[in-house]
């Protein structure tokens, strides 16, 4: 038998449970601070007070010493349950339930057991009737259990139970990430739980016998190799579920949670500042006590197993709200909310704040009409009258004063156009396909009929030019560039005899193209614009201005030309280089992505 092999066995189990609380105590003890240890510290506390009182009571005869001893085990009964809920919730980033008042009630409970088994001499609520049946050689002791005793058996069952449900909820919540930690943790609770149960129903053939001290030995080893393998402190849920909380509650944005009958469930931060309502009484209350929020229509909930309406994809509308001081814009942003299964369980509202967005778009449109109109009608009677004046004047001065005066209302005349150039590119536009060629074939044609004195080189193409990008963005950088090339020419270019204007447009196409068997589609390629003049070049600081992305008094462009093809760029994906030629000019290259149909 196992009690001729190993004589007091119980006390031995015993101290072995309680050493291994202790060595696992200071194992852990240089983790202080981190998510979950200084609760973990307690529930070894616990278990220690709990093993050494009953291993060392197993081996004590005086009844006065052996009731202490036994109270003391009781001590840690009820304070293991309590420091393990606590380690859960503070490890699976719950910390602010610790700080509540549902787990202060919790504590409060263990306090007032704590003075009940002080005083249990005097009520008997939890035990009575204290004496020793010794078995298997040591000093085990029977007594009736009080109505306390058991409502701590229970108690404590449920604060275990709660948090190996928390433990097991983190290992199916993050998948891999936690898993072996979480797993052994929540195993090694089981072997003195289902004890200590067993010994309060009194199952067993040695009923007087407590086998849950004991049982810490296997909850040892399993909380050995989640500290220590599997580096339970080194990383914990805390990041994860702090990352998914901040993901909400930090932005800047308003966010709103809905169920699917759109009564609210979550607001963050910036929510309660938008609705002017704090979160817990603004829960479960409809939206549309707080707020209208175009898109949520009656018909909404009806339609979402279906895949809902048209807003569901994340459409977005804007709304105006007063704050108080000022009127600001929202631009509001509503998404489905669905489950792993794909089952629909609510809406997601963010309310974008684009106040500044929008008085910038209209600043913009307004500059716009007046380039547009006022500016180029003005400028086209400018030019008229300068017209008139040049033809009708002799005095050689007067006509080239008269002449300047056409030429630099012409300039303001562009300038407007290109002023709506800028309005389209800053706007939305669908990309559709487009041929190159075609439209260097058409701004050529265009430089031509402008200069009909210009000299417009281009190289012969053949072959698929087509790409799927913004036509009026490819449009104004082709354009652009030509035009710019032409209008700056100083009249001392290299090229011609004459030194008049010239410009040579070449069109390429670089990348590997993909080979035999894999399709006619070009592999990671690109189209190559390359414009050259034999102009005067661009200034530095005008290149700078626009690389840079920004113009001050000291880097002031002289047209409106360089950045129409930045942003034009920008729009589709193309690159633009500019470099000086030799022996004088400016040679700009645009790398224009080839876009396949989607």
């Amino acid at each position: 038998m196992l009690s001729d092999l190993v004589p007091a066995w119980p006390v031995i189990g015993s101290l072995a449970g309680g050493a291994g609380a202790v060595g696992l105590a200071w194992a852990i003890r240089e983790h202080r601070g981190r998510p979950g240890v200084d609760w973990f510290l307690g529930v070894f506390a616990a278990q220690a007070t709990w093993c050494f009182s009953y291993g060392i009571g197993l081996l004590v005869t005086d009844p006065t010493l052996r009731a202490v001893l036994e109270a003391m085990t009781w001590l840690g009964i009820v304070w293991a349950g309590i420091t393990f809920l606590g380690f859960a919730l503070e490890y699976t980033g719950r910390s602010d339930v610790v700080r509540g008042r549902l787990f202060g009630s919790v504590v409060g409970f263990g306090l007032l057991s704590t003075v009940l088994l002080v005083t249990n001499s005097l009520h008997g609520a939890f035990w009575t009737g204290f004496e020793f049946e010794p078995a298997f050689g040591v000093a085990t002791v029977s007594y009736a259990f009080g109505p306390w005793a058991y409502l701590v058996v229970a108690v404590e069952t449920v604060l275990v139970a709660s948090a190996v449900f928390l433990l097991v909820d983190t290992l199916l919540s993050y998948g891999p990430l936690y898993r072996r930690e979480s797993a052994a943790v929540a195993l090694s609770s089981l072997p003195p739980g289902f004890a200590l149960v067993a010994w309060a129903l009194e199952i067993g053939p040695v009923p007087q016998l407590q086998l849950a001290a004991m049982m810490f030995v296997p909850h040892m080893l399993l909380d050995a190799y989640a500290f220590n393998r599997a580096e339970m402190f080194d990383r914990n849920p805390t990041t994860s579920r702090a990352a998914e909380r901040t993901a909400i509650d930090d932005l800047a944005d308003p966010i709103v949670a809905l169920a699917p009958d759109r009564h609210v469930v979550r607001l963050n931060p910036a929510a309660e500042s938008l609705l002017g309502v704090d979160a817990e009484t603004a829960r479960d209350r409809p939206l549309d006590e707080f707020m209208a929020v175009p898109g949520l229509d009656d018909d909404r909930a009806a339609a979402e197993p279906d895949g809902g309406d048209s807003h569901d994809d994340g459409t977005r509308e804007t709304i105006a709200v007063d704050d108080g001081a000022a009127r600001r814009t929202y631009a509001v942003s509503t998404s489905p909310l669905t489950d792993p299964n794909g089952t629909h369980v609510g809406y997601t509202i963010v309310f974008s704040d684009v106040t500044e967005r929008e008085r910038r778009r209209q600043q913009l449109e307004v500059l716009n009409r007046i380039l547009r109109h006022n500016l180029r009608n003005d400028a086209g009677v400018v030019h008229g009258y300068g017209e008139i004046l040049r033809n009708r004047l002799e005095d050689p001065e007067l006509v080239r004063m008269a002449d300047a005066i056409e030429r630099r209302a012409g300039a303001l005349a562009a300038l407007g156009e290109k002023a709506g150039t800028v309005e389209r590119l800053v706007g939305d536009s669908d990309a559709s396909a487009v041929a190159v060629d075609e439209i260097v074939a058409s701004a050529i044609a265009d430089a031509h009929e402008r200069d009909p004195d210009a000299s417009v080189e281009s190289n012969p193409v053949d072959g698929d030019w087509t790409t799927r990008v913004r036509v009026d963005a490819l449009r104004a950088i082709v354009e652009n560039t030509v035009e710019n090339a032409l209008d700056h020419h100083d009249g001392e270019g290299s090229e011609r005899d004459d030194g008049g204007p010239w410009v040579r447009v070449s069109l390429r196409r670089e990348g590997k193209e993909r080979g035999e068997g894999e399709g006619d589609a070009i592999d990671n390629s690109r189209f190559v614009l390359t414009v050259e003049d034999d102009g005067p070049g661009i200034p530095d600081h005008e290149i700078e201005a626009v690389e840079s992305g920004r113009e001050t008094a000291l880097e002031h462009g002289s047209g409106l030309g360089l950045w129409v093809v930045e942003w034009g760029a920008a729009a589709i994906g193309a690159d633009v280089d500019y470099a000086d030629r030799e022996p004088r000019g400016t040679r700009v290259t645009v790398s224009i992505p080839i876009v396949g149909e989607t």
